[in-house]
């Protein structure tokens, strides 16, 4: 990694985790009754995020329907910003209240979270189960890969075979990742039951599917097969690269927290381990404020309406990691987790380190030469 990476986050997530070492410990109890207040929704904010998301949506895609025979396609390609925009914020309609935070309604949530998560070709309770999952082993190095972005250590990548690690430079690759990356996730892994899910999960995949079969196949009647793509096709991968990058980004930052499973601490994964993304107001708004990830893992139960606020509000966060918008946009440069230096690095800081643990190993004296 290069040096410019590593000081462009040093006087945020390093600082920030020095400092959160060093302040005194916040017990369960202590934050649990200091985040309370923010969980409560309010049905107000919750009818005006439906009103400036999922409307906006399905307007602008009208919109770019229509703009595909009154003028040039780069207009209607113009248009499919905004839209996916829209959508991205959509999702995180979907996204709270699969944690049941958006409606104070157990009902509510459910209804609306069905429907937005056909916006987002989405089961509900598929992805409500698995997103759990992820909120409770994240930054646990042994339970990885449950609702992130797959990550292996500098000693797991160097001792696996050629192949295994060509695989891996692939995927993690940035054209793969945020190219095909929102196809799988969003359009073709959501469709597939597997054996070890519960059958309420199974039986909202096989309705999801056949309610978008119905709603595609109609559409594509309708208006087109070719003008369905045309319009849908844009404005979903933007969203869905948008989604893939978040969700990279949050976690997968270079001083993020990881630990083992005996030494992980659900509050230390959070605040150490969730970056607060710092985004301009307008990105903060399309993406429904998920960029305070450290308040939304703490507690999954705020809505995303009331996190800017809590994390102004609470002293709990006040040394948290801090990631820009343009770290963010060299995260994805970060590749592995090096256990030595507790760091997640590059290619070449990482064939670097792995040549010194194996100096180490063999003399029990540094490499001489790391480069």
């Amino acid at each position: 990694m290069s040096s410019e990476t590593s000081t462009d986050t040093a006087a945020t997530g390093t600082a920030a985790s020095a400092a959160a070492a060093a302040a005194p410990r916040r017990t369960d109890a202590y934050w649990r009754e200091a985040i309370e207040p923010y969980e409560r929704s309010d049905l107000r904010r919750s009818v005006l995020d439906l009103a400036t998301s999922v409307l906006p949506y399905l307007a602008l895609s009208v919109l770019m329907y229509l703009s595909l025979d009154a003028v040039s396609y780069w207009w209607t390609l113009l248009l499919a910003i905004p839209t996916g925009g829209f959508l991205v914020r959509s999702f995180i309609v979907f996204h709270d209240c699969t944690h049941g935070s958006f409606f104070s309604s157990k009902k509510a949530n459910k209804l609306t979270g069905t429907i937005t998560g056909l916006m987002v070709f989405t089961p509900f309770e598929s992805w409500r189960k698995d997103h759990i999952d992820h909120h409770g082993t994240s930054g646990d190095l042994d339970r990885r890969g449950q609702g992130d972005v797959p990550m292996l250590t500098v000693e797991e990548y160097h001792t696996r075979p050629w192949l295994s690690r060509l695989g891996y430079r692939l995927f993690r690759n940035p054209l793969i990742m945020f190219g095909i990356g929102p196809i799988w996730s969003l359009i073709i892994n959501p469709r597939f039951l597997r054996k070890h899910q519960r059958p309420a999960i199974r039986h909202s995949i096989i309705q999801t599917n056949l309610i978008l079969l119905v709603l595609i196949g109609g559409l594509c009647w309708l208006i087109g097969w070719q003008e369905y793509l045309l319009v849908q096709g844009p404005a979903v991968l933007l969203a869905g690269a948008t989604g893939v990058w978040l969700f990279y980004v949050q976690h997968q930052f270079e001083d993020a927290y990881w630990e083992r499973s005996e030494s992980w601490s659900f509050t230390s994964a959070a605040l150490e381990g969730s970056a607060y993304l710092r985004l301009p107001q307008p990105l903060q708004f399309f993406t429904g404020n998920i960029g305070l990830h450290h308040v939304h893992h703490l507690s999954a139960r705020v809505p995303n309406y009331n996190l800017q606020r809590a994390h102004d509000e609470l002293e709990i966060f006040a040394q948290v990691p801090v990631v820009s918008l343009w770290a963010g946009i060299k995260a994805p440069y970060l590749k592995l987790w090096d256990e030595r230096s507790g760091r997640i690095v590059g290619f070449p800081e990482a064939r670097r380190s792995w040549t010194e643990t194996q100096a180490q190993r063999t003399t029990g004296q540094p490499a001489l030469d790391s480069v």
